[in-house]
Order: C-alpha cells, then sequence, then structure tokens
C-alpha cells in the first residue's frame, strides 16, 4: 500500500529527528495532533514505526534496502488476501424489518448486517448504530424497513477477496469505522452491482496478528 503524501513526510520526519512526540510531529507539520492520530496508528500497525509512552516515535530498525518493514509475522499476516481472513457475512433483505435486524444481530454477535436487494445485490449496510439512531424516541421504528433506515452502498467502503489485510486496515483506520463488507462483481454491466461474499472487521484483525504472535 503507498502512504500518502503526509504520511511520507511523518516517515521521514521521524526518521531525522526519532524519538520524537506526536505532539512535536503535529506541530513541525502545521496540524493539530487529533489530524494525525490515524497516521501515526497506521503507520505503527504498518510496521513503519515504533511507538514507546514518554519516548516517542522512532523508526523501526528491521527495514530492509527500500525503506519498507523486513520480513516478520506480523508482516505476513497484514500481506494475507482478505479472502484468507474474511468471515462470512450476516446477510438480510431490505424488505426485513427493524426488529428483525436486532434480533439478527444479537443472535449472530456482530456489529452490522449487510442488507441485499431482491435480486442479492449489496444495497447497504445498517449497524447497531444505525438501528438506535432510528428507534430513540420512535416508537413505530420496530416495524420500518431497513432499506429504509441502512447506509446505502454509495456510501460505503468496501474490499474485495483480493485486497490484503493492510489494505482493510488502511480503510478502517482512515474511515474510523469497525467492519467493511468484502464485495464482488455480479457481472460486466454497469447496472449489475455487487454480491457480499465476507465481511472483515477489527476484532477480526485483532485476532489473526494475536494467532500470529502466539505462532511466533
Amino acid at each position: 500500500m503507498k502512504l500518502s503524501t503526509r504520511q511520507q513526510k511523518i516517515v521521514e520526519l521521524v526518521r531525522k529527528r526519532g524519538p520524537i512526540t506526536g505532539e512535536q510531529i503535529a506541530e513541525l507539520l502545521g496540524v493539530t495532533r487529533p489530524a494525525i492520530r490515524s497516521d501515526l496508528g497506521l503507520l505503527v500497525m504498518l510496521e513503519y514505526l515504533e511507538a514507546k509512552p514518554k519516548v516517542g516515535y522512532f523508526l523501526r530498525k528491521d527495514r530492509d534496502e527500500n525503506g519498507e518493514p523486513a520480513a516478520s509475522l506480523a508482516h505476513d499476516t497484514a500481506m494475507l488476501p482478505v479472502r484468507e481472513a474474511m468471515s462470512v457475512p450476516i446477510v438480510m433483505r431490505e424488505t426485513a424489518t427493524v426488529s428483525d435486524a436486532v434480533v439478527t444481530l444479537f443472535l449472530e454477535n456482530v456489529g452490522s448486517l449487510a442488507v441485499v436487494d431482491a435480486e442479492g445485490r449489496l444495497a447497504g449496510i445498517v449497524s447497531r448504530k444505525d438501528l438506535l439512531k432510528v428507534s430513540l424516541g420512535n416508537p413505530q421504528a420496530s416495524q420500518m424497513l431497513l432499506g429504509l433506515v441502512m447506509t446505502r452502498l454509495s456510501n460505503l467502503a468496501t474490499v474485495s477477496p483480493e485486497h490484503t489485510v493492510r489494505d482493510a486496515m488502511a480503510i478502517m483506520i482512515a474511515r474510523e469505522i469497525d467492519g467493511l463488507p468484502v464485495v464482488v462483481p455480479r457481472g460486466k454491466e454497469a447496472d449489475a452491482g455487487v454480491e457480499v461474499v465476507g465481511r472483515i472487521t477489527k476484532t477480526t484483525v485483532v485476532k489473526l496478528f494475536y494467532e500470529a504472535s502466539v505462532r511466533g
């Protein structure tokens, strides 16, 4: 995954001045600390930087000749294709009700549901937050259709099975979301839509890295 211009600047600053605190990095870049929090988190997760409390950020020493992280269990895990890490999607029709969705969320112990149309095309995602938002102060909410309360596909971030876990991590951090639907095209036509074939979440990623550390 190619780093953004700001992320490249952060790596270069740490290379020259590390160890350096997040506040110092933000000051040198002319931005606020919260503005670069996700960038720093991603760079640490991708093994470009290391961080220690009361010390700051510093460049990892195990780099190859191209400046990329050297091979490691964590790096190998990050480069796994999403198809090898994704879990089965929990799918509901857009004609199902909010009440149906609440029951399914709790029975399946998931944070969101994929919503599909009558042809099986992904139409959107409904999350616990969506359901809470529509239910507050609305006694009729339980009978509302998911097609009316879901976050529509046009506003969603998705990944394909060929993306890497690292790609998925980067999107989740940048968008500040907990999970992504994994999709494939249903055909070559412009209106063919996509089919949801899996899901990958922050919990999935944490489990992967935990299992990699145990193996190591």
